[in-house]
């Protein structure tokens, strides 16, 4: 009988061959077994089964985190660049775009603000209504009133307090004709190369809230390849918030209670971490970026990766993705509810993705 240590080693450079072979787990069992009968002759069936064992433990611990350790780095960034959005997607899909007519302002190429209820709604290439939406608005203007401790703003059409449901209602959305510019934007910069050549791989998502400047910015989190949280943060709006509307953020008064953090501290952490060659991962990203004040390129966006059946502008939702996908239950507290949560299960999706279509590939 050959010596233990010269055993061992043929098992396993016969497991790497069925590995390698292998496209699937199915596959990787049934040439398991082929090989099981092909080494009961020759002294290493139980080495060959205790080596197998091990491996399937490793299997059972999941696919997913295999494939991260295998797949980071520039490898990675290789392959996520077969889903990066064109500039013709980034506009179609409203990402936030550089205004070439002013620096620190974007542009929203198929978005407009309605000039009665202040909501923005999204149109064709050629103008027209995504989809009819009622508008709901004031008709009066917004008025000073004194009230014991202070003063109070309220519409002078109805007497309600600013930010309440408008008392009107037409059939659609309507604007000005002025194109839509917003303040206070950053651009992600080039950066020199990094020595490994890896600008980084990041999904992120973000929570917002209604306040008296619309809709803000109330939490961001950030998590990278291997499934570490790297930024999660609560951030204290500009305005005064009307509702948290914790049902959608999960967000609620006594996690902003104590928070210091502003947009501005944020975009300056987010622009020290990312570059512009970083490839940044989301689920309908452009109203993080928005809520962000970030113009970025270089995205991967999970709503177009895995498209709706009707097509746009239907989307579909993050928990109806994880659930199909990577067979996982989102509960009413986890999925579209907690930042953190949302960002790890869309970094999942995108290397499940990645590893089924490569495999494809081979």
């Amino acid at each position: 009988m050959p010596p233990l240590k010269v055993v061992t080693l043929r098992a396993m450079k016969e497991e790497q061959s069925v590995y390698d072979r292998c496209g699937s787990k199915k596959m990787y069992l049934n040439l398991a077994v082929k090989t099981l009968k092909k080494l009961r002759d020759h002294g290493m069936l139980l080495i060959f089964v205790l080596i197998l064992l091990k491996l399937w433990v490793c299997l059972l611990l999941g696919f997913l985190l295999c494939f991260v350790l295998a797949f980071t780095g520039d490898a990675l960034c290789e392959l996520l660049k077969n889903y990066l959005l064109t500039e013709e997607q980034l506009k179609e899909n409203n990402f936030p775009r550089p205004d070439p007519e002013k620096n620190g302002h974007a542009i929203l190429t198929f978005k407009r603000l309605c000039c009665r209820c202040g909501k923005v709604y999204a149109v064709t290439a050629s103008g027209e209504h995504r989809r009819k939406e009622e508008c709901n608005y004031h008709s009066g203007r917004v008025l000073e009133q004194k009230v014991p401790g202070g003063m109070e703003k309220r519409y002078s059409c109805c007497d309600r307090a600013v930010g309440s449901d408008g008392c009107q209602i037409a059939k659609l959305h309507v604007h000005d004709g002025k194109k839509r510019k917003l303040e206070g934007f950053m651009k992600t910069l080039t950066k020199s190369p990094p020595v490994d050549g890896n600008y980084g791989v990041y999904a992120l998502d973000c929570e917002m809230c209604y306040t008296t400047h619309g809709l803000e910015l109330i939490r961001v989190a950030v998590v990278n390849a291997k499934l570490q949280v790297v930024y999660d943060t609560f951030v204290k709006p500009d305005g005064k918030i009307v509702d948290y509307d914790k049902r959608l953020s999960g967000v609620t008064e006594n996690d902003l209670k104590n928070t210091t953090t502003s947009l501005q501290g944020v975009q300056a952490i987010l622009l020290n971490l990312f570059s512009a060659n970083t490839i940044l991962i989301g689920h309908r990203l452009e109203d993080g970026l928005l809520a962000l004040k970030l113009i970025h390129d270089t995205v991967v966006d999970t709503s177009i990766v895995f498209p709706h059946w009707q097509g746009l502008p239907y989307k579909r939702q993050l928990s109806s993705l994880v659930a199909d996908y990577l067979r996982k239950i989102c509960q009413d507290d986890v999925c579209g509810h907690n930042s953190r949560e949302d960002a790890i299960a869309c970094m999942e999706l995108m290397l499940w993705k990645v590893k089924e279509d490569n495999k494809r590939r081979k």
